[in-house]
C-alpha cells in the first residue's frame, strides 16, 4: 500500500470515528410541554436507558405554543398542545403522521380515551395522549365556610353569580388566563352550548364574565398552584390537576391549608393534552424513542403519580397510585363522565370573536 493510500486509509477511518462521535454527541430531542408537568426523573432515566439527550423548555398557555409553531421553525422535536388546537393545528399542517411502525408501546394506549380523542385527530395519527383532566373550581375549604358559609362548592354559581363571588373578593380569585376554558364553561352556566361560535351568544358569556371581573385578582394559568397552596387566594378556576398538586403541597407544608375540588354539577370541560411532533422536527427519530418511552405503563404512571392527572394509557393504571386511581376526581366515575363535555376548535372567524371577547374580559374593559 502506497503511503497517500495508507494517509487516505487513515483518514478516512478518523474523518468516519469523527462523524459517528459527533453523531453519538447530536442525539438529543428537544421538548416543549407544559410547566409542573412531569416528574424530572423521568427525563433522566430516558437519558440513561437510550443515550438521548432531552432538551425541555416548558409553556403556560396554548396560545403560546401556538404562536411557536405557525411561526415555522420552532426547534421543537416533541410538543404538547391541547385537543382543541391540535386539531386545527393538524390542518394548518404543522405536525407529522407518527410512524406507529416505530412505537409499539401504542399498544398499550386507552381505547376509551382514544376515541374521544379522535375528534380532534381522526385515527389518532398525529398524537398520543399525554394527560386528560376537567376545569373545574378549587378552594379554600375554611376560607369558603367563612365567606359563604359551606365548606362545599358544587356548581358554578359560586364563581358565575356576582353576589357570591363579590364575597369572596378579599380572599382573592385567580382564573385561568385561557379563553377556550373559561368561555365554554360560561355558555355551559348559562344553559347553552358549550360549543356555540354564534357571536350574540359569545357575547352573553361576555357579559357574564364583565359582571364577576371586578372580584378576579389575576388571569395567570400556573400561578394559581403555589396561590391556593400557600393560602395566598381562597378561589382558583383551574385545571383538576394543578388544584391536586396544590393540595399536596399544602398537605406538605403542615400550615392548615386545606384544598377542595369541585367538578360542578352544571357540567366541566374534560380536555387531552395530546403529544405530538412538528412538521420540522429536526430529530425525528429520537422524537419516536421519547414518545414511544412514554407510553411505558411504569414510565407514564410515574408521571400521573406526580402530576396527578389521568392519563391515556390504559395499561399504566396497575402502577398509578391507588389514592389517585380511585379518586373520581382524577378518573371520573361513569355519571361524572357524563356530564362531562369537549371543546371543539374555532374557526378562524371565531377565534378572532373569542381573542377580542377575551381581551375584553381579562382587561376589564
Amino acid at each position: 500500500m502506497t503511503r497517500k493510500a495508507l494517509w487516505l486509509s487513515a483518514t478516512s477511518a478518523f474523518l468516519a470515528v469523527f462523524t459517528l462521535g459527533a453523531h453519538a454527541e447530536d442525539r438529543v430531542v428537544n421538548v416543549f410541554n407544559w410547566s409542573d408537568y412531569i416528574d424530572s426523573s423521568i427525563i433522566d432515566d430516558f437519558t440513561k436507558e437510550t443515550g438521548i439527550k432531552v432538551v425541555y423548555d416548558t409553556f403556560d398557555s396554548n396560545e403560546i405554543l401556538e404562536t411557536k409553531l405557525l411561526a415555522g421553525g420552532s426547534g421543537y422535536d416533541v410538543v404538547v398542545p391541547s385537543g382543541n388546537f391540535l386539531a386545527r393545528q393538524i390542518q394548518a399542517g404543522v405536525f407529522q403522521k407518527l410512524d406507529k411502525s416505530k412505537l409499539p408501546n401504542i399498544s398499550n394506549m386507552w381505547d376509551t380515551v382514544m376515541e374521544r380523542t379522535a375528534k380532534y385527530d381522526p385515527g389518532n395519527e398525529y398524537s398520543i395522549n399525554y394527560m386528560w383532566g376537567t376545569v373545574g373550581i378549587g378552594y379554600n375549604i375554611k376560607k369558603v365556610q367563612a365567606a359563604l358559609g359551606t365548606d362545599k362548592i358544587d356548581s358554578w354559581d359560586v364563581f358565575f353569580n356576582p353576589e357570591s363571588l363579590a364575597k369572596l373578593k378579599d380572599c382573592g380569585v385567580y382564573v385561568l388566563d385561557s379563553p377556550a376554558d373559561i368561555i365554554p364553561a360560561a355558555l355551559k352556566y348559562l344553559g347553552l352550548d358549550p360549543n356555540s361560535t354564534s357571536p350574540d351568544e359569545i357575547a352573553k358569556a361576555e357579559e357574564t364574565l364583565l359582571k364577576v371581573r371586578p372580584y378576579i385578582r389575576k388571569f395567570h394559568s400556573s400561578e394559581y398552584i403555589n396561590a391556593l397552596a400557600n393560602g395566598d387566594i381562597c378561589l382558583a378556576v383551574g385545571w383538576s390537576g394543578d388544584v391536586f398538586q396544590a393540595r399536596n403541597r399544602a398537605d406538605e407544608a403542615k400550615q392548615g391549608v386545606e384544598i377542595g375540588y369541585s367538578v360542578p354539577k352544571e357540567g366541566a370541560q374534560m380536555w387531552f393534552d395530546q403529544m405530538a411532533i412538528p412538521a420540522g422536527a429536526a430529530h425525528v427519530a429520537e422524537a419516536h424513542e421519547f414518545l414511544n418511552y412514554m407510553m411505558k405503563p411504569e414510565v407514564i404512571a410515574k408521571s400521573s403519580n406526580y402530576v396527578l392527572y389521568a392519563n391515556g394509557n390504559k395499561a399504566s393504571q396497575q402502577f398509578i397510585d391507588k389514592a389517585i386511581l380511585e379518586d373520581p376526581a382524577i378518573y371520573p366515575d361513569a355519571a361524572t363522565l357524563q356530564k362531562l363535555y369537549t371543546v371543539s376548535p374555532y374557526d378562524p372567524k371565531t377565534q378572532r370573536i373569542i381573542t377580542r371577547t377575551w381581551t375584553k374580559i381579562v382587561t376589564g374593559q
